[in-house]
């Protein structure tokens, strides 16, 4: 049984993300689809003293291209959002611990592509933080000629998956009989049941970044991720 997950890429996403991430086999970017403003492909959610805060990448407001298009040409975003993520997690248990990991992307090297830098940090983040084995791929080594519906379960079936898996958002498009059709099981990905975990600056957030679940607990992230589906006894 081969379980895939076709998704855009977004920028340090939320831990529903790599949820689905770990649930799959394979998981593709999607990258090569209309560009969306005020979306989550350029910015998220950090945990501040003053509550939420948004970190957006500034990407211009042109809205006639895709994801894969767009272009990152200013470049003093990056030392900002490395301060700001300083300042509000410096003090967090764990932020010691990844800080050169996520210092070299903030400083180390400037970014042009948005789709490359949100690929790059989601693949890094999964396999040398969340130790997830998931396969990656991208939409484009796939030669598709179809639109919205047809050209998704195109890319489903060049991908030979027996089961898809969606997050709930697409219920809005998706056709479930299309998927049975072509044989192919759906899956509604649910997002509920997540156990809180220490979080600086109340109240509890579910839909901020992965970062804030990383500088918090640590090593012990993929359990409040995926891990206490089988067991209930919380980390020490």
């Amino acid at each position: 049984m081969k379980n895939v997950v076709i998704l855009q890429s977004n920028y340090i996403p939320w831990k529903g993300y790599f949820d689905l991430i770990h649930d799959a086999d394979l998981f593709i970017f999607y990258d090569d689809l209309q560009f969306t403003k005020n979306d989550w492909r350029n910015r998220n959610k950090i945990k501040t003293p003053r509550g939420l805060e948004w970190i957006t990448i500034p990407v211009g407001t042109d809205s006639n291209r895709l994801i894969c298009e767009v272009q990152i040409k200013d470049y003093s975003w990056q030392a900002k959002h490395w301060k700001t993520i300083q300042q509000h997690y410096g003090k967090s248990p764990y932020f010691a611990s990844y800080r050169d990991f996520f210092e070299d992307i903030y400083l180390g090297q400037k970014w042009t592509n948005l789709s490359v830098l949100n690929q790059t940090l989601i693949r890094s983040i999964s396999s040398e933080i969340l130790n997830i084995k998931t396969e990656f791929r991208d939409s484009r080594d796939y030669n598709l000629s179809g639109l919205k519906l047809e050209r998704l379960l195109e890319l489903v079936t060049k991908a030979e998956a027996d089961r898809y898996i969606s997050g709930p958002a697409a219920k809005d498009y998706i056709d479930p009989s299309r998927f049975a059709e072509a044989n192919i099981e759906l899956i509604w990905k649910d997002y509920s049941g997540y156990p809180e975990y220490p979080q600086r600056f109340p109240p509890f957030e579910h839909g901020v970044s992965i970062l804030d679940l990383i500088f918090n607990v640590g090593s012990d992230a993929p359990w409040y991720i995926w891990g206490w589906r089988k067991s209930e006894t919380q980390p020490i």
